[in-house]
């Protein structure tokens, strides 16, 4: 099993979970996780973000699976935008820090322009009502390396200082899911 073993769980999370997530208008759990930006671990606080405006927080399946690493690159490369719309980004998959640390500093992922947090357990994706997937057996990354994780939907949430969720995201391509998001965060800031 491999690559497609994963394509076929996510595409089995979207079909099983596609309205579960929170929606817009609802309260954004807080959360605080071991995170990391360009191969560097930090403690990542949702309050801390939000003090200084709005967050795209966006859940993942895995870190080096191809649609997961064409997301981070796709948030990357539009980050000045989302910062010129006063929104900061943060990634959230069920990877050990370990490999986020890889994932945060890899040139053809997050390219160190953006942090990626640990939520080992799955408790942060399951209080935004997504659906987390056991580990598939023998999955392994686009690098070859076993993935002994479960798998939280891909979705993603626009929310604003007040923790109140001004978008949901989710359904889409990666790189759809990227520019709906950077359309929320411009909606809001008037731009």
């Amino acid at each position: 099993m491999g690559i497609r073993t994963i394509a076929a769980a996510a595409a089995a999370l979207a079909a099983a979970s596609a309205f579960a997530a929170l929606k817009e208008g609802d309260r954004a759990p807080a959360f605080t996780a071991q995170a990391s930006l360009a191969g560097k671990p930090f403690t990542y606080s949702l309050k801390d973000g939000l003090a200084k405006g709005p967050v795209v927080v966006y859940f993942y399946p895995a870190a080096f699976t191809s649609g997961c690493s064409i997301q981070a690159r796709a948030f990357a490369e539009s980050r000045e935008r989302f910062a010129a719309a006063g929104a900061s980004i943060v990634g959230v998959s069920l990877d050990g820090i370990e490999r986020l640390n890889e994932f945060s500093a890899d040139p053809q992922s997050c390219a160190g322009k953006l942090a990626v947090a640990s939520d080992a357990d799955g408790r942060i994706a399951r209080s935004y009502d997504l659906h987390v997937s056991a580990p598939v057996s023998g999955a392994k990354d686009t690098r070859g390396a076993q993935i002994d994780h479960g798998f939280a939907e891909r979705t993603t949430f626009v929310v604003k200082p007040d923790r109140t969720i001004a978008a949901t995201v989710g359904g889409l391509s990666p790189q759809a899911n990227v520019q709906k998001a950077l359309e929320a965060v411009q909606r809001l800031s008037g731009r």
